[in-house]
């Protein structure tokens, strides 16, 4: 049953490292296809959090945006792969900010095709962000004991 967990968890993962992957080779010197495809949806983004919430995003390179968000999905991956909870909070992590950035649905026409690719998008990531957290939960939750074992132990000690 370990060994299936295991290749479980590197499957789960081979989304994470293959698109890490494909970031860190097309970055370059201007963060690569990734930070001029996110440049204007976290334009976009900037601009719907200051006017609801009055929070001012600063200011900053999209290329350390994308550094990071490859750094999290490389070091995330690599610490799931073996069973640890930090891993997956470092993918929750990823999740709970790239989401709602890349995948901006809510910002198109529900009648346009770019809406129904992007709500797809939206709620498979969702998916994901579900799946670690209930890994989370299962490696945080006390294990129980079968009811077999209980007996099995009050008839030897008696």
């Amino acid at each position: 049953m370990a060994f299936l967990s295991f290749v479980g968890r590197v499957l789960f993962v081979s989304v994470f490292v293959l698109s890490a992957w494909q970031e860190f080779n097309e970055f370059g010197v201007d963060g690569g296809y990734a930070a001029k495809a996110l440049k204007p949806k976290f334009n976009v983004f900037s601009k719907h959090l200051t006017t609801h919430t009055g929070f001012q995003v600063p200011a900053f390179e999209i290329k350390f945006l994308v550094a990071g968000a490859i750094a999290l999905k490389a070091l995330g991956s690599l610490l799931f792969v073996f069973g640890s909870t930090l891993g997956a909070t470092l993918l929750i992590l990823h999740q709970l900010i790239a989401t709602p950035i890349l995948y901006d649905f809510y910002n198109y026409d529900i009648e346009k095709k770019e809406f129904l690719h992007l709500f797809i998008k939206f709620t498979q990531s969702l998916a994901l962000l579900g799946a670690l957290l209930f890994f989370v939960g299962m490696k945080n939750s006390p294990p129980r004991r079968s009811s077999t074992t209980k007996k099995a132990a009050k008839t030897k000690t008696t």
